[in-house]
């Protein structure tokens, strides 16, 4: 399976946003590190918007251009399907129910087949979720220290669209949030621009 391995920090700084959620990803951050701190044409700055949206999911390039497409349904908007589909992803709902500190850490414990949705194994992190789906971790998982130390850090990170219930492990992703609920920095309309050339 592809993966981002690079230096998330540096990604953050590059972008001049935090897109990996750490409190320290931006410390050292100056001005004239972000690629928004130099003087970019239309085509430039609809490009980092991109970037950073795929930064924030951390999906390659030709997965984004597949949610992309999917998107572009006539009745609908574009940018906010994009971010719904982006948002609704497994390995996302495993991070945004804290479950793990970060989405890459999200994604290995949804290869490693941790989690059940609506009872079943799924190790696939682009799943993608429905509301009214609940994920448990799986019994045998539950006593790691992964995952107790990562419960512990978000516990008290919620967000309207998830009821978290830590004491017994699981989460459901209650509705598709509204676009001021999620939890990012994204000009989605950029993007629309972007693929609409």
């Amino acid at each position: 399976m592809a993966r981002n391995r690079g230096p998330r920090f540096k990604l953050c700084r590059r972008l001049g946003l935090n897109v990996v959620g750490h409190p320290k990803a931006m410390d050292r951050a100056t001005k004239g590190t972000s690629r928004a701190d130099k003087k970019l044409s239309d085509y430039g700055i609809r490009l980092l918007e991109k970037q950073r949206l795929r930064a924030y999911y951390e999906v390659l390039e030709r997965q984004f251009e597949s949610y992309v497409n999917a998107s572009f349904k006539k009745g609908e908007v574009t940018g906010y399907n994009l971010l719904i589909k982006l948002e609704s992803r497994l390995d996302n709902m495993v991070y945004r129910m804290g479950f793990a500190t970060s989405i890459r850490g999200a994604r290995q414990m949804v290869n490693h087949g941790h989690f059940l949705v609506n009872g079943k194994k799924i190790n696939i992190p682009s799943y993608q979720l429905m509301p009214g789906d609940e994920v448990v971790l799986r019994e045998k998982s539950r006593k790691s220290a992964n995952f107790l130390d990562a419960i512990e850090v978000n516990n008290f990170k919620t967000l309207p669209y998830i009821e978290k219930d830590m004491e017994n492990f699981r989460g459901v992703y209650l509705r598709k949030p509204q676009r001021e609920e999620l939890p990012i920095q994204i000009n989605e309309q950029l993007i629309v621009e972007f693929y609409s050339k």
